[in-house]
C-alpha cells in the first residue's frame, strides 16, 4: 500500500516568536519633524519664561527639589519675619524651631522661606540659589540684605526725642517707646530706662512723674495716665494753660494803663481849651507864646463881679 506524501508546509511564520513576528510601525516624516518642533519649543518656553516670567517648570520653580523630609516630619508654623527688624534675631528665633531637625542644613535652607513675608519673602524668591550651597551662604546674604535695620537702630538720645503726638493716648505712646527701647543695643536696665522714658516726656508730665523713679515700667504707665486725665479733668493745671493765663491777666493790665492815659490825655486837651477862652477875656491879658503851661495845669477862675470903668464923671451936689 503506497502512500502519498504532501508536499511541505512552507507557511513556518505561526510557529515563529512574538518579538519576531511583531515589526515595528513606520512613522511618518511629517509627524516625527513635528514631535520633535513641539519638543523644541517646549524647551525654548522653559528657558525663556512665559511672558517674559521665569520658567514654570518643577525643578525651576521649586527652589530645593532635591531635598527630601523625612518620614513623619510635620511642617512648623514659624514666626515671620517681613523685613523691618533684627536679621540676626531672625535667624536665632528660626534655628532654635528647627532644632528638632538635627541641625540638618537641607531642611534649614528649605524651610527659611515659609518664615518671611512681605519684602523679605519677596527678596527670597527673587534670589538665584546657584550660590547657596550650604546654610551658611543663604544666612549672609540674608544679613546683608538687611543690615540696615541693625544700622538704623534706636539708641538712647532718639528715644529720648521720641515726644508723645496730640492724637494719641498716654498708653498708646508708651507701647511704642517701650518697644523701641527694646531695640537699643546693648539693652537698658531698668533704671535706666525710666531715666531716659522721662527725659522724653512733655513739662506737665516731667514734672508730675518723678515718683516714677526707681519703679518697674509699668508703674510709670499708670502714673502718666494719672497725670493724663488730671490735665484732662483740670485738677492738673498744664503750663499752656497757666502760661495763656499770665498773658490775659498782662494784657489787661496794659489796657488799664492805656485806659489812664487816655483819660490824662483828655483833662490836658479840656485844660487847654479853657486857657484859649480865658485869653479872649477882655480884663484877662495873657501873653501869647511866652511860656508854655505844666502838665496838669488849671487856670485861676475868672471874677464874676468884676468893675469896669466908670462910662460918665459923676458930680458931687
Amino acid at each position: 500500500m503506497a502512500f502519498r506524501v504532501s508536499a511541505p508546509y512552507n507557511q513556518t511564520h505561526q510557529y515563529e516568536s512574538p518579538a519576531e513576528n511583531k515589526k515595528p510601525a513606520k512613522t511618518s516624516k511629517p509627524d516625527e519633524m513635528a514631535r520633535k518642533m513641539k519638543s523644541l519649543e517646549q524647551n525654548i518656553k522653559n528657558i525663556q519664561g512665559i511672558g517674559g516670567h521665569k520658567s514654570v517648570s518643577f525643578s525651576d520653580l521649586c527652589m530645593f527639589p532635591h531635598i527630601h523630609f523625612p518620614p513623619g516630619f510635620k511642617t512648623l508654623k514659624f514666626e515671620k519675619y517681613d523685613g523691618y527688624d533684627d536679621p540676626i534675631t531672625h535667624l536665632k528665633r528660626y534655628c532654635n524651631q528647627l532644632r528638632g531637625a538635627g541641625g540638618k542644613e537641607e531642611l534649614l535652607m528649605a524651610y527659611f522661606g515659609k518664615s518671611l513675608i512681605g519684602v523679605a519673602s519677596e527678596w527670597f524668591i527673587d534670589q538665584d540659589i546657584t550660590h547657596w550651597h550650604v546654610w551658611d551662604d543663604i544666612a549672609k546674604a540674608f544679613i546683608k540684605q538687611f543690615q540696615y535695620n541693625i544700622d538704623i537702630a534706636p539708641y538712647r538720645n532718639s528715644l529720648s526725642n521720641m515726644k508723645k503726638k496730640l492724637t494719641e493716648s498716654f498708653m498708646e505712646y508708651a507701647i511704642k517707646w517701650r518697644e523701641q527701647a527694646s531695640r537699643v543695643k546693648p539693652p537698658m536696665d531698668n533704671h535706666e530706662l525710666i531715666t531716659v522714658f522721662l527725659e522724653a516726656q512733655e513739662p506737665d508730665y516731667f514734672q508730675n512723674m518723678m515718683s516714677a523713679m526707681g519703679r518697674p515700667f509699668a508703674k510709670a504707665i499708670k502714673i502718666g495716665e494719672m497725670v493724663e486725665n488730671g490735665l484732662k479733668t483740670g485738677r492738673i493745671v498744664s503750663r499752656a494753660t497757666l502760661k495763656a493765663t499770665t498773658q490775659a491777666i498782662q494784657n489787661g493790665s496794659g489796657s488799664f494803663a492805656n485806659r489812664k492815659k487816655r483819660d490824662e490825655g483828655s483833662m490836658m486837651t479840656s485844660g487847654s481849651r479853657e486857657v484859649q477862652r480865658g485869653a479872649s477875656h477882655p480884663y484877662v491879658q495873657v501873653p501869647q507864646g511866652q511860656f508854655s503851661y505844666p502838665q496838669h495845669y488849671y487856670p485861676p477862675p475868672i471874677p464874676q463881679y468884676s468893675m469896669g470903668p466908670p462910662q460918665y464923671t459923676v458930680f458931687n451936689a
